[in-house]
């Protein structure tokens, strides 16, 4: 009897010193757990969303899309009736062809105005010899004149041949510089000329541009949603008509309470888990720290100024970029819950 009533005796303190340890050293590694790593629930799957918006207005010709469905970077999803973007076009290569045309005609009259300046110059050179002559003449017949050897009629005659050269030289002269500039007016006219045709290549860049923009492409390969538009519907410049979820550009946004940022860092790793996949584990890296807190720059912030101040921990967006395979990772969508353990040391 005395063997049976010591062994409960004895079992109860072992199960307590037992329990006691295992108290102890669960204590240890859950304290050396979380002096180590900071983890939250408030953290969402984020990603950019790249709204279409239209650059040219007119009638949606052709949608070849659907809503939700994945897309590849320049593929065609949208064409709107081009038919006066292609006129536009057509007007303006017609305009730059004729001012193109115009080159010719100018740099033409450049060549008739030079061979016209040479032979009023030739007219000129003519000109000033007979003048020369004339005057030679004059002087000879001035001379004789006094001594009387010639009749006082041919002096007059000499006279009258000098300034009638005088005045043919001043004639061929004006013609040779009214053709000279005439030159320069037709450079001028060239110069023009081809800064009317610069300004018509820009209408025609500017045409092409015009119609380009009636095909609209996928900016980024992802998922398209919100569609907004349907087939025949007019649309106006600046409208928007879908968006684009890259999926190639997601991360995570963790909004970790300002008490636990004192030992997290960016590059520290971090482990991910869905809710919507539990069995998903993903692996990310703190990248950087938002600028405010959430409630800083939320619609309507708290003004602690008011006299009844309550203070309140604060949380702080923190980007998490995200590793892991391409087939999980296309299972994600901007929104989703997730919980994230960041391994501090």
């Amino acid at each position: 009897m005395e063997e049976k009533t010591k062994k409960p005796k004895i079992v109860i303190p072992v199960l307590l010193l037992v329990l006691a340890a295992a108290g102890i050293f669960i204590g240890i590694n859950r304290y050396q757990y979380y002096s180590s790593h900071e983890e939250t629930d408030d953290a969402q799957i984020d990603g950019d969303l790249s709204m279409v918006v239209s650059r040219a207005g007119g009638y949606i010709d052709s949608i070849y899309f659907e809503d939700n469905q994945r897309v590849t970077k320049d593929q065609l999803l949208i064409t709107l009736e081009d038919r006066e973007y292609r006129l536009k076009l057509d007007q303006a290569l017609a305009a730059h062809k004729v001012a193109g045309s115009r080159i010719d005609v100018s740099a033409t009259q450049i060549e008739t105005s030079q061979a016209a300046s040479s032979g009023y110059k030739a007219q000129a050179d003519a000109a000033r010899a007979r003048l020369w002559q004339a005057e030679q003449d004059f002087a000879r017949y001035a001379a004789l004149v006094t001594s009387g050897s010639v009749p006082k009629q041919q002096y007059d005659k000499a006279k009258t041949e000098r300034d009638a050269a005088a005045a043919n030289y001043a004639a061929a002269n004006d013609q040779y510089n009214t053709a000279l500039l005439q030159i320069n007016n037709n450079r001028s006219q060239l110069q023009v000329t081809h800064t009317a045709v610069s300004q018509e290549a820009v209408a025609v860049d500017y045409a092409r541009l015009m119609l380009s923009y009636a095909h609209i492409t996928a900016p980024v390969s992802g998922l398209v949603t919100k569609r907004r538009v349907q087939r025949g519907q007019l649309v106006q410049p600046g409208q928007t008509l879908f968006s684009v979820v890259d999926e190639n550009n997601l991360y995570v946004t963790a909004n970790f309470k300002e008490t636990q940022l004192a030992h997290i860092q960016s590059g520290q790793p971090v482990k991910i888990r869905v809710d919507a996949y539990p069995d998903m584990h993903l692996e990310g890296t703190v990248h950087n720290f938002a600028a405010t807190t959430g409630a800083r720059t939320a619609l309507l912030p708290p003004d602690n100024a008011t006299g009844n101040f309550v203070k309140v921990v604060q949380r702080v967006p923190v980007k998490i970029l995200l590793h892991g395979p391409a087939s999980a990772l296309r299972l994600l969508r901007p929104g989703m819950n997730v919980e994230v353990i960041v391994t501090t040391r």
